[in-house]
């Protein structure tokens, strides 16, 4: 008897959440369709031709939006991906395109890890991973999206000196990410004290999620690590 093939782990939950209101149902069928980012048309992904050579920053898993709306609305310069699977985080972001007129972001509605593969090395300035679900219960370990072969895909496609941004108020999934980071080569802690994890980034702003923990008075850590240089060609004496 031939077994039935494992089902593909996924890091993310639901995809779907309260019925949409009419409103936001029409964002996801007039507007989504143009800042979708297509694989299967794809093949391979270079987000240079997506922005007219600016540099771009990729946002993993970004909820409702917030914190990628205002990036991308006070840095028009540059362009930005953003991941995320839960349909009514995209139309909530959607609202925020459309009363901004925001023109420098696409989106990638499934799971990230699908993405990463397709973009070239070297080809992403900034990376975020913001409040991502911790996964809390060990069997669950295994989804958390901080993995060694994740790590090893972001390395690839970041640039020398590209900053990853990771944010978390679960004390579990900061230890397992530090852990994980801190023993890959290719990734440096930026932190000089505690204030570089107790507060957030300047340029930032609170997530929903992040807005939540501070409300329940659950101190939140901020977690920034840029990617090393590359290892240069060896010179013969």
């Amino acid at each position: 008897m031939t077994a039935e093939p494992a089902e593909p782990l996924r890091w993310f939950g639901r995809r779907h959440g309260r019925p949409l209101r009419p409103g936001r149902a029409r964002l996801i069928e007039a507007v989504l369709p143009a800042l979708t980012l297509d694989l299967l048309a794809a093949g391979r992904l270079d987000p240079a031709s997506l922005f007219a050579g600016r540099d771009v920053w990729l946002e993993i898993g970004f909820g409702a939006g917030e914190h990628l709306a205002a990036q991308a609305k006070a840095n028009p310069d540059i362009g930005f991906i953003g991941c995320e699977p839960f349909v009514n985080g995209v139309a909530s972001l959607l609202a925020a395109v459309e009363r901004d007129g925001l023109a420098n972001l696409r989106l990638f509605t499934d799971d990230a890890r699908l993405l990463l593969p397709l973009l070239p090395e070297a080809s992403i300035a900034r990376v975020f991973v913001l409040f991502s679900d911790p996964w809390p219960k060990a069997r669950h370990w295994k989804r958390r999206f901080i993995q060694i072969p994740v790590l090893d895909e972001l390395a690839r496609v970041m640039r020398d000196g590209a900053e990853f941004r990771f944010a978390s108020d679960h004390k579990g999934y900061v230890n397992w990410t530090l852990e994980h980071a801190l023993g890959h080569p290719a990734f440096s802690w930026m932190a000089e004290g505690p204030k570089d994890w107790r507060e957030r980034p300047a340029d930032a702003i609170a997530t929903r999620y992040e807005t939540k923990a501070l409300r329940q008075a659950v101190s939140c850590v901020y977690l920034r690590f840029t990617r090393q240089a590359r290892p240069g060609p060896s010179r013969s004496p």
